[in-house]
């Protein structure tokens, strides 16, 4: 017999929905603990969708609330569900998709996609083929309730639907799918195309086969009048544009056409989603050709989507000039994020060295908006186009802009001034003749009247801090770093932000810039004089630093800002170095206390904002780098170790990642302090080894390759915590090249270690030919430096053990070979020997054949540098 509930049992539930609604905390709470009281019995779930389904003399929001709780449940509990239970709630979705209102056809449609996504779309096999049909219902609702469950599916389990595990169901329903682009209702329409789309990254089989058929049904609709539909043509044509180009190149001048008209589409969502085909096509070999004849179309679009929108002014307050008496309401204050710090080798082209790497491209202009959107979409698609035709695209931006910088609606000016940093990377070189004018009226926008004006001057002159720091000191840096600390005082808390944040940018550019020694000290003397120091700190600790509670995300960009001050500076910070350093050893004690307090009485505390304590650790490694040994008495009169040890194993992962790095940075500048604690942080970096964990995992491989230098011999017990993990994500396919950098470099440290201390050779000897070959193409790009001599050190001696295995890579250890400048003699020495015995192994013919697959330079540099 069919299911039916009991009366009282389904009033009781009903009570509980209606409970659920209370805006009460305790009445909140009561609701959690009877939920999980009723969890216990499972026919709880036979109310919920019975409630959902078939109650339809309730009110619409009790319903869908029904199933959304009933979706949890399914999430959290599901492989508990009596097989009848289960049954009985797959047969009402099927059932009900049709419902007559919209809220409970999506709700029945989520909780059909929750059961799907445990694992069931194999063990329901009527669900796809029974949705399929219900798309030819006569009756609108069951069609559109069908394609809502099939567009959540089709998002959820699009590499499963296109595998064998099913039967590959995508050969009927891609085909399916393509007769209603031509359907009478717009939302069925709409429905359609964001299904298919689900399958064109993936490169679906069944789409590739109906590919052209697709193609000519996007075009067919290019004109909907619907804007939904529109903006999924839009996502179809820049998805297609990336990985099936062939198809699009016999049409692209009229595609362009196209998506120039819908970049101006008066939908914004329409036009974004026709922006970032900018973007993409700007990642393709074809962008010049396609575009150079646009460009006189495309430019004032992208400018023109540049400006605020009325709606954006409202919600960054554009309005209000002065703001730094009002206190922030919980409703103003947008989640800042503190980007943690990931640390880097130097290689080839980059700035950073064994430092933060200066990324102009990770700070947004206007990062308060949070949500990508029509203005940032048209920036960075300037920005990649800049990149592509680069002094090409002045004669078609320069007469705009010289409107837009002077133009007195500050709205205008405004975005003026984002397209002239816009363009600042790529054609940098075409507006050097314009900076020595440029330059001193953006430092004038730095005292505009408008907040708005004010920040974004900050942001444009950071992405030529470059050029700014290599002219004469006199000329612009000193104007510009004035008129920046005197942003710090400004009345407007966004500008005040900004100026500390890129107020670090000049800072930074000073301490790494390519710059004669003479140069730098003069420079460095003119920002960090005592007079600037002096007023930088005390506008710092006097109107910001003693003002500002623990808990106030403004202390983010002052915190960002000191961590650079402290690393330029050095020894010069000292005087300045100790409340800084205890009040970062607070933010972290408070935060993890909180924390602890959160996870065993939640309903009592509130959850902590952890970036107080990421942004505090960063600042602490700002402060290790910069002072160096000096760092010493401070760690040692504090609980940093045991506190960084708690940090190390938190659930964020990026709380991890600064955790990583402040533990190498104190590795190098104190390292009697970490040494007694290595037995416990050694199996904790052993188990963040995951590149899952990109920076995570860069940073833990970066502290480990600091520990073995200082540990030498002592490492022995930790090798194999760690060895094989390294191993293994160096012969990961497209591991990123920074964490291969620092991988390559701790393996063949821990290698090294082994090898000239410890000298278990058969044991390590064998491992050679598992990452050779990834091994010498992550360290050909790092620069000559003392890293790099012991890395190929250690390779050049497990090759003298065990030659065989590097026989099948030979030509990448060549080529290894071949990216140093300038190696000490007796690594050249070594790196000839080696040369010379393969090819005296071989033989002369087969070293003829073999160094024909050379290419010509490396051929060359072998043979000038060792004769071969």
């Amino acid at each position: 017999m069919e299911w039916q509930p009991d009366e009282q049992g389904l009033q009781q539930v009903l009570q509980l929905l209606k409970d659920s609604q209370s805006p009460d905390t305790a009445t909140q709470r009561a609701v959690q603990e009877k939920l999980e009281q009723l969890n216990q019995f499972p026919d709880f779930n036979n109310y919920l969708i019975f409630v959902l389904t078939s109650l339809k003399s309730e009110d619409e929001p009790t319903r869908s609330l029904s199933g959304l709780i009933l979706k949890n449940n399914v999430k959290a509990h599901y492989q508990n569900f009596p097989p009848n239970v289960a049954d009985f709630i797959k047969r009402e979705c099927l059932n009900n998709i049709g419902d007559p209102s919209p809220l409970i056809r999506a709700t029945i449609g989520i909780l059909i996609t929750t059961i799907a996504s445990k694992g069931e779309l194999q063990t329901w096999p009527e669900l796809l083929p029974q949705l399929c049909n219900l798309l030819n219902s006569e009756d609108y609702n069951t069609c559109e309730g069908s394609f809502g469950a099939l567009q959540k599916i089709c998002e959820d389990s699009s590499e499963l639907l296109d595998s064998d595990a099913l039967n590959r169901p995508l050969n009927i329903m891609i085909p399916k799918f393509l007769q209603f682009f031509k359907h009478c209702s717009p939302k069925i329409r709409s429905h359609a195309i964001a299904c298919v789309n689900q399958f064109i990254i993936g490169r679906a089989q069944a789409l590739m086969d109906n590919i052209d058929t697709f193609i000519e049904s996007l075009f067919a609709l290019a004109g909907d009048e619907d804007s939904e539909v529109r903006k999924n043509v839009c996502r179809a044509l820049v998805m297609l544009l990336e990985v099936r180009i062939d198809r699009l190149i016999p049409h692209m001048h009229s595609i362009i056409q196209y998506m120039l008209q819908r970049t101006q589409d008066p939908d914004e969502n329409v036009a974004l989603e026709a922006c970032e085909f900018w973007l993409t096509l700007a990642e393709q070999p074809i962008c010049k050709e396609a575009l150079s004849g646009h460009l006189v179309q495309l430019i004032p679009i992208l400018v023109n989507g540049m400006k605020y929108s009325e709606i954006d002014i409202i919600l960054l307050k554009g309005d209000v000039e002065e703001d730094e008496t009002i206190p922030d309401s919980e409703q103003d204050i947008k989640p800042r994020f503190h980007k943690s710090r990931t640390v880097t080798l130097q290689h080839e082209g980059g700035e950073g060295e064994e430092g933060e790497d200066i990324d102009e491209d990770e700070d947004d202009d206007d990062d308060t908006l949070s949500d990508w959107n029509l203005r940032k979409c048209s920036a960075a698609a300037l920005d990649v186009l800049a990149n592509v035709f680069r002094e090409e695209l002045l004669p078609h931006l320069l007469p705009l802009l010289k409107g837009l910088l002077f133009h007195p609606d500050w709205v205008i000016k405004e975005s003026g001034i984002l397209v002239l940093g816009a363009i600042a990377e790529g054609c940098m070189q075409g507006m050097v003749p314009y900076l020595p004018e440029l330059i001193p009226h953006l430092i004038q926008c730095l005292c505009d009247k408008k907040a708005l004006v004010r920040s974004i001057a900050c942001w444009t002159l950071s992405r030529y801090a470059h050029w700014v720091v290599s002219q004469p000191p006199d000329a612009h840096l000193k104007p510009l770093m004035t008129e920046l600390l005197k942003r710090i005082l400004d009345g407007n808390k966004r500008v005040q932000e900004a100026a500390c944040r890129y107020s670090s940018y000049f800072i930074t550019y000073v301490h790494l810039s390519c710059l004669t020694l003479r140069s730098y000290i003069l420079l460095t003397h003119l920002i960090f004089s005592k007079e600037h120091l002096r007023t930088l700190w005390d506008t710092i600790s006097t109107t910001k630093w003693n003002e500002l509670k623990d808990e106030d995300k403004d202390l983010f960009p002052l915190l960002e800002c000191l961590s650079s001050v402290a690393t330029a500076l050095q020894s010069g910070f000292l005087p300045y170095c100790e409340p800084v350093y205890q009040r970062c050893v607070t933010l972290v004690q408070k935060t993890l206390a909180q924390a602890m307090m959160y996870s065993q009485q939640p309903d009592q505390y509130e959850a902590p904002d952890k970036d107080f304590m990421i942004v505090a650790l960063d600042l602490l490694s700002g402060l290790a780098e910069g002072l160096g040994g000096h760092v010493d008495t401070l760690v040692a009169r504090s609980n940093i170790m045991t506190l960084l040890f708690q940090c190390m194993q938190d659930t964020m992962p990026e709380v991890r990642q600064s955790s990583f790095a402040l533990l190498g940075d104190l590795t190098k500048a104190c390292f009697p302090h970490v040494k007694p604690c290595i037995a416990e942080f050694m199996p904790i970096l052993g188990t963040n080894l995951n590149p899952e964990f990109i920076s995570v995992c860069n940073n833990a491989t970066w502290a480990i390759g600091e520990i073995c230098m200082q540990m030498g011999v002592e490492m022995q017990p930790y090798i194999a915590m760690v060895l094989n993990q390294l191993v293994e994500i160096i012969n990961r396919p497209n591991t990123p090249k920074t964490l291969l950098e620092n991988t390559g470099y701790c393996t063949l440290i821990l290698l090294i270690t082994v090898l000239t201390h410890l000298c278990p050779l058969p044991e390590v000897a064998p491992m050679l030919p598992q990452f050779i070959r990834p091994w010498c193409t992550s360290l050909r790009n790092i620069r000559d430096n003392e890293e790099k001599d012991s890395a190929f050190r250690g390779i050049c001696m497990m090759i003298g053990v065990n030659p065989g295995g590097v026989v099948q890579d030979f030509i990448f250890f060549c080529d290894a070979v071949a990216s140093w400048v300038n190696p000490k003699d007796d690594l050249r020495d070594m790196f000839y020997k080696i040369l010379h015995g393969f090819k005296e192994q071989v033989g002369e013919e087969n070293w003829q054949q073999f160094s024909e697959q050379f290419p010509p330079l490396l051929k060359e540099r072998l043979a000038a540098c060792y004769g071969v």
